[in-house]
């Protein structure tokens, strides 16, 4: 949303010299005004965009089969629902997919609930999420996060990155995620390491971007709000597939001739 200009309560005074107020025009508007300029984007982006929705047409990656959105268990009552649609983006942080679902299914055979979690003891719940990445860590975030969850907001999880980013190891990347997922709402775009890395070697960012939420700010800059929840999912399996962290399939793609990473790679 562009900048709001306030005028004051009170009657302008005369005077001789008048203050100039730069206002910005839509387009086409206005009586002799200097048009808007138009917000910068990246060339090409939408054939770009085209060509990543035509490779990701199968839906056949790692996250579309095992994603946290295939995590949870779709007949629970909708608070569980959201609880376990977190614990899972919990527990995928730098994992790979098939180990976040195979872990979600063990903790799901034991009755996934924030009770359930209260009442298991330390020991048990790392056997249950072994072998995730830095399993140990997550023990300890998921009891601190589950204890909140029961104490501040009745057993739910919080409806605003704001509330969600405060609890125990959960990220931008994940309350983002969390919004969408559980809450069908988007407040942004979730931006995880296949998303920071394919949005730099597209140069969809106006300058290089060193992390996650550099390049989630950058975006949001510029990509029409309509396309904030689909990103994600189509950068994601479009990183699993083709465009790898170390040597991607740059042959295999059909953004090779409109790629600027692709002629230096």
């Amino acid at each position: 949303a562009g900048s709001q200009i306030q005028g004051t309560a009170s009657t302008p005074r005369r005077s001789r010299r008048r203050k100039s107020v730069a206002i910005a025009y839509d387009p086409g508007q206005g009586d002799g005004a200097e048009p808007r300029r138009p917000r910068w984007e990246p060339p090409a982006w939408q054939e770009q965009l085209q060509r990543i929705r035509e490779m990701r047409r199968g839906r056949d990656a790692p996250v579309d089969e095992m994603g946290v959105h295939k995590c949870y268990d779709s007949s629970a009552p909708p608070q569980v629902r959201r609880y376990q649609v977190l614990l899972a983006l919990m527990l995928s942080s730098q994992t790979k997919d098939q180990v976040t679902s195979a872990a979600m299914l063990r903790l799901r055979r034991r009755g996934l609930t924030v009770d359930s979690v209260l009442q298991m003891d330390d020991e048990t719940l790392g056997q249950i999420i072994y072998p995730v990445g830095f399993w140990r860590n997550k023990v300890k975030y998921i009891k601190q996060t589950t204890a909140i969850l029961k104490q501040k907001y009745g057993g739910d999880i919080p409806s605003t990155v704001e509330e969600l980013v405060q609890l125990p190891g959960v990220g931008p990347k994940m309350a983002h995620l969390a919004m969408h997922i559980a809450w069908d709402s988007v407040a942004g775009i979730a931006v995880d390491t296949h998303v920071h890395r394919i949005s730099n070697r597209l140069k969809w960012v106006k300058k290089e971007t060193k992390n996650p939420e550099e390049t989630r700010v950058a975006l949001e800059d510029w990509l029409p709000r309509d396309l904030w929840k689909e990103i994600n999912w189509l950068l994601v399996g479009f990183g699993q597939q083709t465009c790898l962290p170390v040597n991607p399939r740059c042959s295999q793609c059909l953004n090779q001739d409109i790629c600027p990473a692709a002629k230096r790679l």
